[in-house]
């Protein structure tokens, strides 16, 4: 986390890994020999937990939300493949509606939220008050930009919390 209270590069990283495990299995994932389960269960143990690694402390924007549901949806894409339309006979992709149906577990930014809830369960029984204090609700040093302040990561878990 840089002194802006920015993670971005932390994510931008995080993709980078990602992108790069995509690609090692890309041959795999579109493969007519394995069938769709194994292929979202290669997808689930393979590139989801290099690209979620420590996302407990992240605090995601909407742009960086949306990222990761078109990364998601980009590899549900590959795994599904086109569908052929019944009345004109052409193929297309799939919408995100039916990857989402197709595709029963929770989708990226809900496992990320689910983490952070239970790193937030953690911190707050940690031991040492000024500690747990500091990381709570710690301000970064220096100045802040124009605009809206950041949310801070405390904020995202509040808002998780509300939505639950």
């Amino acid at each position: 986390m840089t002194n802006q209270n920015s993670i971005q590069e932390e994510i931008k990283s995080r993709f980078k890994s990602g992108n790069a495990c995509y690609h090692s299995v890309q041959n795999l994932l579109s493969s007519c020999l394995l069938s769709k389960n194994l292929k979202i269960k290669r997808y689930r143990i393979i590139i989801l937990p290099v690209v979620v690694y420590k996302c407990e402390t992240w605090s995601l924007t909407l742009r960086e939300e949306r990222r990761l549901r078109v990364f998601e949806h980009r590899v549900l894409r590959r795994i599904f493949g086109p569908k052929r339309e019944q009345v004109t006979s052409e193929w297309r992709k799939l919408y995100n509606e039916e990857l989402n149906d197709l595709y029963c577990s929770p989708n990226n930014v809900r496992v990320i939220k689910s983490r952070r809830m239970r790193w937030a369960g953690h911190v707050e029984r940690m031991g040492g008050e000024e500690r747990r204090i500091q990381g709570l609700v710690g301000k970064p040093d220096g100045k802040r930009p124009l605009g809206r302040p950041r949310r801070s990561w405390y904020d995202n878990i509040k808002m998780d919390l509300q939505k639950v």
